[in-house]
């Protein structure tokens, strides 16, 4: 565990693409993410100072997803994403909506007036992955129980 004066670590995260140039698009242009470091198969990504990458892997291999019920909504596994602040996260919808990406859930107050009170959103990439973005007006809330 970090402690609370310690800047907390930063994440690595590769996932696969089956179009790099797609992934460039949604990432660097829809997304706005600064792009590092690439190459012919993969790219670099700064996802808000954590190094996120995009492998370009023709067959998926078959990699296992499904859903589970969160709140009224099935929510897409695996997912990953970010928690932004309240007003991140709707400068960000705006951004999707306008870019006309479409939602797998469009954005909403989860757990409304419960511990854990938080807007989110999903969404995919162009090659399947499921981000979630999300935002507690409460970040004392992130763990609550």
């Amino acid at each position: 565990m970090t402690a609370p004066d310690t800047p907390l670590p930063r994440f690595h995260l590769a996932v696969p693409v089956d179009d790099l140039a797609a992934a460039r698009h949604f990432y660097g242009d829809v997304l706005g993410l600064e792009q590092g470091r690439s190459a012919d198969t993969w790219v670099d990504w700064d996802l808000h100072g954590h190094q996120f990458v995009t492998h370009q892997v023709p067959d998926n291999g078959g990699a296992r997803r499904g859903h589970n019920p969160v709140d009224g909504h099935d929510v897409p596994v695996p997912h990953f994403g970010l928690l932004l602040t309240v007003p991140e996260f709707h400068t960000l919808a705006e951004r999707l909506r306008a870019a006309d990406t479409p939602f797998v859930i469009e954005p909403y107050v989860r757990f409304e007036g419960q511990p854990g009170e938080q807007w989110t959103m999903f969404l995919l990439d162009p090659a399947g992955n499921a981000l979630e973005f999300k935002a507690f007006a409460d970040d004392a809330q992130v763990f609550a129980v």
